[in-house]
């Protein structure tokens, strides 16, 4: 049941230090799964907030269900993440300290059909970081189109 679902927060890495990634599970109802299937979901504003011993995600934006009718949930709520306490604990002491954060990098649908999300423990990347990205960018296209040129 491999399906080809990757919804990605293509800013996280621009934006971000990554420290750490972790894999988690995420407790949803079935009009949620339902439009993640389909490819109806954002990640892109989407933040994770450590609250009295678990792990939710907030600002995760899932379209509601065509036919789902009034059965269908909010678009903007929070879901719990499903991590196993030895990981929890780990991000708990990560977050302690000022400047540090868990983002989502990337949602995918298992092969064994479950939504998962990808996580990361990050630390905010200053301007000159950003600039130096850029740059780096900027010439890695710049080789890539002269080599481009000889073959």
């Amino acid at each position: 049941m491999k399906n080809q679902i990757n919804i990605q927060n293509k800013r996280a890495r621009f934006e971000y230090h990554l420290i750490d990634k972790f894999v988690a599970g995420m407790q949803l109802s079935g009009t949620e799964i339902k439009s993640i299937r389909s490819g109806k979901a954002s990640i892109v504003e989407a933040y994770c907030v450590f609250q009295d011993g678990e792990v939710f995600i907030r600002n995760m934006h899932i379209n509601a269900y065509e036919n789902g009718s009034f059965y269908n949930h909010k678009p903007r709520g929070d879901r719990k993440l499903l991590l196993n306490r030895k990981e929890i604990n780990k991000i708990e002491k990560f977050l302690k300290v000022t400047g540090n954060t868990l983002i989502p990098l990337r949602m995918f649908i298992s092969e064994k059909g479950w939504a998962k999300l990808e996580i990361a423990t990050a630390q905010g990347k200053k301007l000159h970081d950003k600039r130096q990205d850029l740059k780096e960018k900027d010439d890695k296209r710049a080789m890539d189109r002269a080599m481009k040129k000889y073959k």
